[in-house]
């Protein structure tokens, strides 16, 4: 480290005050040498653009905390930044729990999946908040992201963190923060935690020079794995009636399975067990953890057939008639069924898994309380999802919710619904999250694999149909609906930031003046919706009820004919997302004409509205 630092006085920096003292703090407070040495590589080359990217723009708490690609910068992810992280969490913490006592006693969890790092940024974490005397939960193996969840209400933590990166390219890596209440974190904890942060930017200590065994000698870190894993399998039991687990003893469906080199196999592989069902048939390319990816370089099942190629090869050879597939930290599923009429695997959205999966829980849920009715229960979803959810309500009496997009939303509405004594059934979101009671308040890829499965046998031997046949007879009682999501890819924020300030200034410049049609007019816009701005045109008072983020773009298109398409800007990824539905009346047999009048319509918006060629953005391959 002194080497460093004395390179560093031997060297002629940019003569710019701001990024000069930032490049000297990077260098003192740095104690890995591999980023120390990116810096002064980047000094040395009098790259000065790339270290202002890299040290004058922070990176901002996004989807519940933080994610961006592992190199050395402010703006990444990496030792240092992870250190001024858990030091913010663990002062933020301090304030909101005075009483030293429960930092002792209750303390926080930590866990890790298998991406570059990962361990390593649990490992400083954990250090952070034992010398601060703190008792810390560290899984002492890679951990499914719904255990660290699920743990800190099991353990009754403080707050728990997940070092992972999801679906992302292997280059990125994040720190998914929970709160109390085991969900994840939301305003004003979101900016309490950030403020934190940057009031506590230089390391207190020597974090690096702890190693792994001096790390576990210390009397307030323990694994909590196994205790965790008990209490999950025995929560996921309960959430199925016990003569839906006894037949499952009777199954002749298969199930191929795939991790994406993720870390779902075992915790899918337990939950099989647990509920009476024949072990998966793995894709042996993609079970074991590799951070690397070498099979899928995007693994995120989400993507479709450019992702699960090895899982539809492996199904076919082994005549499995259902593909389940986690993401690489195994909170979110994908499913695909075999159709004998096409000979090809349907993969279902997450909007017709939504709506497969709330059929399932009022089916269970009557199961078990045959005359009750449904006032008291709930169901929720994101504004971006399906409406399918809705639809049933009206039908069969439940209370749905919509919240803003990401299971944060929906986790702590689920939570505050069941504070005031109602039942909540169900949540999802259409990029496959899904969470099937409050056990875990926030999606969990691995007991929906347990509760798809089981709902496959059950319609199979007691129904005698398949997934895509209780699809159609939901769509035939509540409604068809049809949905498409997708995205352009936008590296430039600037640039999408300008794309969407033209749409709200669309007349001239004018604020709130939005498009009025697409298609020259064809098919009119009635109502415009922007929780950027807060501008809502069919509220009487011009504003929207929804929460307003004006971190991230987000514009939703009512049109006359029903059809609604929202734009938005991802928070984890270069991507501008669009999300159209139109909604069938129940018993309306119009649905291909439906299907085409979306697609028509989805691909006007796109063109029209985010002007992919004018704007050099480039669209999703088609599967």
């Amino acid at each position: 480290m002194a080497q460093e630092i004395n390179e560093l006085k031997n060297m002629t920096l940019s003569g710019e005050a701001e990024l000069d003292d930032l490049i000297e703090k990077w260098m003192k407070w740095d104690g890995n040498s591999k980023t120390k040495k990116e810096i002064l590589k980047l000094i040395e080359a009098k790259d000065w653009d790339t270290l202002k990217l890299r040290l004058l723009k922070r990176i901002a708490f996004g989807t519940a905390g933080l994610r961006a690609e592992m190199r050395a910068g402010f703006d990444s992810m990496n030792d240092l930044v992870v250190v001024q992280t858990a030091q913010g969490l663990c002062s933020y913490l301090k304030e909101q729990y005075p009483d030293k006592s429960s930092w002792s006693e209750r303390g926080i969890v930590f866990g890790y999946d298998a991406r570059h790092n990962s361990k390593r940024f649990a490992e400083l974490s954990a250090i952070v908040f034992l010398k601060n005397n703190f008792r810390v939960y560290l899984f002492n193996r890679y951990a499914a992201t719904p255990f660290v969840s699920f743990a800190i209400k099991e353990l009754n933590c403080l707050a728990g963190v997940q070092v992972t990166a999801s679906h992302n390219p292997k280059k990125d890596n994040g720190y998914k923060v929970y709160w109390t209440n085991g969900a994840q974190i939301i305003s004003p904890h979101d900016s309490g935690i950030h403020k934190a942060i940057l009031k506590n930017l230089e390391p207190a200590e020597n974090y690096w020079s702890v190693d792994e065994a001096t790390l576990w000698s210390n009397e307030l870190l323990s694994d909590p794995y196994e205790r965790v894993e008990t209490a999950y399998y025995a929560a996921l039991l309960k959430t199925i009636p016990d003569g839906l687990i006894k037949a499952n003893g009777k199954c002749d469906l298969s199930f191929a399975y795939t991790a994406m080199h993720g870390i779902g196999y075992p915790y899918v592989q337990k939950a099989f067990e647990q509920v009476n069902l024949q072990p998966v048939v793995p894709v042996v390319q993609q079970i074991e953890p590799d951070p690397e990816f070498p099979t899928t370089p995007m693994p995120n099942p989400e993507e479709g057939k450019t992702s699960l190629d090895l899982a539809i090869k492996t199904a076919r050879e082994q005549k499995c008639n259902i593909i389940l597939a986690n993401d690489p930290d195994a909170d979110r599923l994908a499913v695909a069924e075999f159709d004998a009429n096409t000979a090809k695997y349907k993969l279902f959205s997450g909007n017709e898994l939504g709506a497969l999966l709330g059929w399932w829980a009022i089916k269970m849920y009557r199961m078990r309380h045959p005359n009750a009715d449904l006032s008291q229960c709930v169901m929720i979803a994101s504004t971006v999802s399906s409406k399918i959810l809705k639809s049933v309500a009206a039908n069969e009496g439940f209370i749905f919710y919509e919240t803003l997009t990401g299971f944060k939303w929906m986790a702590n509405k689920a939570i505050e619904e069941q504070l005031a004594g109602r039942t909540v059934l169900f949540a999802f979101e259409e990029a496959i999250g899904f969470m099937i009671s409050t056990n875990v308040p926030d999606k969990d890829g691995v007991s929906a694999a347990a509760h798809v499965a089981t709902m496959a046998r059950y319609l199979h031997h007691e129904e005698h149909v398949t997934l895509q046949q209780k699809l159609a007879e939901i769509y035939e009682i509540y409604g068809y609906h049809t949905s498409v999501s997708s995205y352009v890819t936008c590296s430039d924020q600037a640039k999408s930031n300008q794309i969407f300030e033209r749409l709200r200034t669309y007349d001239n410049g004018q604020a709130n003046t939005y498009p009025r049609s697409i298609l020259a007019g064809k098919y009119e816009i009635e109502h415009v919706r922007d929780l950027t701005t807060g501008y809502d045109s069919s509220a009487a008072d011009k504003k929207a009820t929804l929460p307003v983020s004006s971190s991230s773009q987000m514009i939703t298109f009512t049109f006359k004919n029903g059809v609604v398409i929202t734009l938005r800007t991802s928070g984890t990824e270069p991507k501008m997302k669009y999300y159209a539905e139109m909604c069938g009346k129940p018993g309306d047999k119009s649905w291909e004409q439906l299907t085409q009048t979306l697609k028509d319509m989805e691909e006007a918006v796109v063109n029209e509205f985010y002007e992919p060629e004018k704007n050099q953005l480039q669209r999703k391959s088609a599967d």
